[in-house]
């Protein structure tokens, strides 16, 4: 009877995959240099933020040194569940939230960057956020939208053209359709433009 191999970290108990390791430890070697690093220890997170974010009372951001979202959002596990740092903190220092559609908002303008500085946070309406969002220049309407075909320029360009010539006609130069022209022109769509 043949027995596997077992990764050489003790009580790992994973079966060995190359280097004397299992692919996780194998993993954190590569990534690392050190089979062991890149893991919180147990407990860790809970420490950091009793012993640091919440008595924390400066202006300047506390950027969260463990785990953010593909966003860059700050999140942490709680029972199980993958949580926002900053929802749990703005819970923690206002209650919870006035209604489940509200948002635990950066003043700062700085939460995709992992900022859980307490001063900061605040319970806000979606809408209300998305403002706050504009006026940080953090928000993705426009030409910073990844599935933007026009720019303010071209919005400019399109609003000037009304009357002029067919909605249509705009739209293939533009290379979208007519009532994309339409909104445009109408001020349904990109309306924020002057």
């Amino acid at each position: 009877m043949a027995t596997s191999r077992l990764c050489s970290i003790p009580n790992c108990g994973k079966a060995h995959h190359s280097g004397g390791w299992c692919r996780s430890h194998r993993r954190r070697f590569s990534k690392y240099g050190d089979p062991l690093a890149g893991r919180t220890p147990p407990g860790g997170i809970r420490r950091y933020l009793r012993d640091v974010v919440f008595p924390y009372d400066k202006d300047e951001c506390l950027i969260w040194p463990y785990s953010t979202m593909g966003r860059g959002y700050a999140v942490f596990k709680v029972e199980g569940r993958q949580t926002l740092v900053s929802r749990f903190i703005c819970e923690e220092e206002h209650g919870p939230a006035p209604t489940p559609e509200h948002e635990a908002a950066h003043s700062c303008g700085k939460g995709h960057l992992g900022c859980v500085t307490k001063r900061h946070l605040s319970w806000k309406t979606p809408s209300g956020n998305q403002l706050d969002r504009i006026q940080h220049g953090t928000s993705n309407r426009g030409e910073r939208n990844g599935s933007s075909k026009l720019t303010v320029q071209d919005i400019r360009q399109i609003r000037s053209l009304r009357g002029t010539m067919p909605q249509r006609d705009i739209g293939l130069l533009f290379g979208v359709n007519q009532s994309a022209i339409a909104a445009i022109q109408t001020g349904r769509r990109w309306g924020w433009v002057v």
